[in-house]
């Protein structure tokens, strides 16, 4: 791809125009059987996904797609809560020198984040949900980063969705409608990651440019959510247990 510059003016021969968006949206869930486990939860979400974090996140997520990063703005809320948005792009490969002030914002375009702590739950379940959105324009794909994601956060219930819009052109001038084939998102997923959700489903209508996944995790401990495990009444803990497969299957199907 030639990319030529006149002054401040950029003049683009032969670009890709597709533009590409995966949305990563994840819930995390907790068991609380107080207001205090519901405030520590809270809190302790609030402190390890703070806009800090989920912007290193974003900016990892810029590497693992070749891409620069050329500004950020985050920031997080009161009570709870936190956002990140990270401009990004190429480097021009020639065009511009390290530390030129010209870069290309059209080749990769940005990554936004959310975060959204929830507590008000009567039967004491918590959740943590985070949208994470990444949008690029030009040849890569950002579906080599879903691995990053799941490893980045504890995913019960995940939805991804991925569309491709826009056409561009062969050197021929036949017109394309996508630069990359693939049966589903989970094609993208490694196995070991996928072999912990035993919910998955896929919708995928290649024809129209739209591919979605769901995903719920599989038979996991009370261990895994819990502020404080050894401080839970066993019985009530089996009566909690059931009530967050609810929640979860309830997000699963209906979200």
């Amino acid at each position: 791809m030639e990319k030529i510059f006149h002054g401040d003016k950029l003049k683009l021969n032969g670009f890709n125009n597709l533009t590409k968006v995966l949305s990563f949206n994840l819930y995390d869930f907790c068991i609380a059987l107080n207001q205090k486990e519901k405030d520590d939860y809270i809190q302790y979400i609030h402190e390890k996904y703070s806009a800090a974090r989920i912007t290193e996140i974003a900016e990892e997520i810029c590497k693992q797609i070749n891409a620069e990063v050329l500004g950020i703005s985050k920031q997080d809320y009161d009570p709870v809560g936190a956002s990140s948005m990270v401009l990004m792009s190429d480097y021009m490969g020639g065009g511009w020198s390290e530390g030129s002030s010209v870069k290309m914002h059209l080749d990769k375009s940005h990554i936004t984040a959310h975060t959204y702590p929830e507590a008000g739950d009567p039967n004491g379940i918590c959740s943590f949900r985070v949208d994470i959105d990444i949008a690029t324009c030009g040849e890569i794909s950002p579906l080599t980063a879903v691995n990053y994601l799941f490893e980045s956060f504890e995913c019960d219930v995940v939805y991804i969705d991925y569309v491709v819009r826009g056409f561009t052109r062969l050197q021929d001038g036949t017109k394309i409608y996508n630069d990359q084939y693939f049966n589903s998102i989970q094609d993208f997923i490694k196995p070991e990651i996928l072999k912990d959700y035993q919910y998955k489903t896929d919708l995928n209508i290649p024809g129209n440019m739209i591919w979605q996944t769901k995903l719920m995790i599989g038979e996991f401990g009370a261990e895994r959510y819990l502020m404080e495990p050894t401080k839970h009444d066993p019985n009530t803990l089996t009566k909690e247990m059931d009530l967050l497969k609810s929640e979860m299957f309830g997000v699963f199907h209906l979200s």
